[in-house]
């Protein structure tokens, strides 16, 4: 049996290459290739193609830059679908790309299986978008509860198999008590985010450090690359020595700190588990934002949030994403220990929706019964 992958994120690299290893588990003669990240291609060998640090961009003025690029990349994965011959394709997550390709693929051949994992969140920004996903997809399998009701009303099958977090991150807990007066700073992985979001994080470190002088930062960077061009960030800010930095320590330091910065995306959901006091901040290129408040259709931007719909962890978004503010805010956490007990409560219920650990066995299940069942 042949499966044809394709992930375009760290994120989706690493539950690419959790699928894979189930799969094997049940069956041991599965062969993968596709585009994916490390991860995945340490399993596949050189089926598999590694170009994440290439294709994982946020924001629409980011795809623009590089759409060229996209087109091509576009282009060959339908070419390598056509020479693999595999008896079906999984699309992870990536829903701009992996949307596209969904859709021409069912165009070119409809008896090829197509199956998504980690569903995409149209319903935030294009709900209307989800009966067309019915034609071109076989089988949605999603992370979050409330999304299986939204798929099946348009007559996409579609299976809850838990988030995968419950299980990446349950061997990555350490027993230890936090230090109250340590700050993390997660700026996120990709190049652009870091650079938006980090200097804002660095100003609120200063004013911080004005007003409690005992606190100590540190930033977690998601590689090498990623580290240098935070202390370059650093060194233009004038903030050489007020934040430590350190490579692949996120989970670690989520568990270490007293409270923290969170760039939106994957790792907000990561300091919710990790029982974190967080404050989520988001910004992006202009064109990203007008855009994007155009087209999202709920109330927040954190899923930590909308999962408890209502504002349980404070949202400083774009132009709101001031030092001062979310000073203020990361000042209070500090120092009202009732509120910091408050929001961990309120994480803790937030993580107590996303099922029971096993997601990556349960997809896997659920794939080899499609692949079956046809």
């Amino acid at each position: 049996m042949r499966l044809f992958l394709v992930a375009g994120e760290a994120s989706g690299d690493a539950r690419g290459a959790e699928l894979m290893d189930a799969l094997r588990e049940r069956e041991q003669g599965m062969e993968f290739t596709g585009a994916g990240g490390p991860q995945m291609r340490t399993l596949a060998g050189t089926e598999m193609i590694d170009w994440i640090e290439e294709a994982g961009v946020v924001g629409l003025w980011d795809v623009l830059k590089k759409y060229g690029w996209f087109r091509k990349q576009f282009a060959m994965r339908l070419d390598e679908i056509t020479g693999a011959k595999p008896d079906a394709v999984v699309l992870i997550d990536y829903p701009g790309f992996n949307l596209r390709l969904a859709k021409t693929l069912r165009a070119r051949d409809p008896k090829l299986r197509i199956v998504y994992y980690i569903s995409p969140q149209v319903w935030a920004w294009n709900r209307g978008r989800i009966p067309k996903m019915a034609k071109w997809l076989d089988l949605m399998l999603c992370i979050f509860p409330f999304e299986k009701e939204l798929y099946e009303k348009s007559g996409l099958k579609t299976v809850f198999v838990g988030h995968p977090m419950l299980d990446s991150l349950a061997a990555k807990k350490i027993a230890n008590a936090r230090d109250e007066s340590l700050v993390a700073l997660l700026p996120g992985s990709r190049r652009r985010e870091v650079r938006k979001i980090f200097p804002v994080m660095l100003e609120t470190a200063k004013r911080m450090k004005r007003a409690r002088p005992d606190l100590l930062f540190e930033a977690a960077a998601a590689s090498e690359r990623a580290a240098s061009s935070m202390r370059e960030l650093s060194a233009r800010h004038g903030s050489e020595n007020l934040c430590a930095i350190r490579v692949g320590s996120a989970h670690d330091l989520m568990q270490r700190a007293g409270v923290g910065m969170v760039a939106s995306g994957t790792a907000t959901m990561e300091a919710a588990y990790f029982r974190l006091p967080f404050v989520l901040i988001y910004r992006v290129a202009w064109l990203t934002w007008v855009v994007g408040k155009r087209l999202v259709r709920v109330p927040f931007l954190g899923m930590a949030n909308l999962l408890a719909g209502r504002e349980i962890v404070r949202e400083f978004l774009q132009e709101a994403a001031d030092p001062v503010a979310i000073a203020d805010e990361m000042l209070r956490l500090l120092n009202d220990r009732e509120s910091r007990e408050r929001l961990v409560r309120d994480l803790d219920s937030v993580i107590s929706q996303l099922g029971e650990p096993g997601a990556a066995s349960r997809a896997a299940d659920a794939i080899l019964l499609e692949l079956n069942r046809k």
